[in-house]
């Protein structure tokens, strides 16, 4: 135990604007704040990333596309509802299992993907405007390391 005035070692070297969770907290609203100034039909950055990987995987079901995006079952079940409801995500039965359904791109849903793709680049290069070519492929490459 620590006396009174006494301070534990590591305090004394913890300095928060130095810890990697506290710097990719401000790299993600950064990123945030880029995403929402963009003008991407109103879709959230998770919504875009359930799309994208849509368009990407093709059809599957609704826990697949979840884990492919990294968002529990209960995350992406919302994410999926305000896709169908926006008109770019529609249901089909499962043909192998009559119990579940899958998911695909409406004809909507391609045509919002087609449209806002460069957007979605453009995002990307604005988040990474302060770093050089070379940092870029670093840090994408670090950060894929850690996820």
């Amino acid at each position: 135990m620590l006396k009174k005035n006494e301070t534990a070692p590591a305090a004394s070297t913890y300095v928060l604007d130095e810890q990697v969770g506290f710097i990719l907290r401000q790299a993600n609203q950064r990123h945030a704040a880029i995403f929402a100034a963009s003008g991407m039909d109103d879709l959230t950055a998770t919504q875009w990333a359930a799309l994208a990987k849509l368009r990407e995987q093709g059809t599957c079901s609704q826990n697949l596309l979840g884990r492919h995006i990294a968002m529990d079952a209960a995350t992406v079940k919302g994410v999926v509802q305000r896709l169908i409801r926006h008109g770019y995500v529609e249901t089909d039965p499962d043909p192998t299992d009559a119990r579940r359904v899958v998911l695909k791109l409406s004809p909507s849903g391609e045509e919002a993907y087609l449209r806002l793709a460069e957007t979605a680049l453009r995002i990307t290069r604005e988040t990474l405007s302060p770093l050089t070519e070379d940092e870029r492929d670093t840090l994408v490459e670090l950060l894929k390391k850690i996820r």
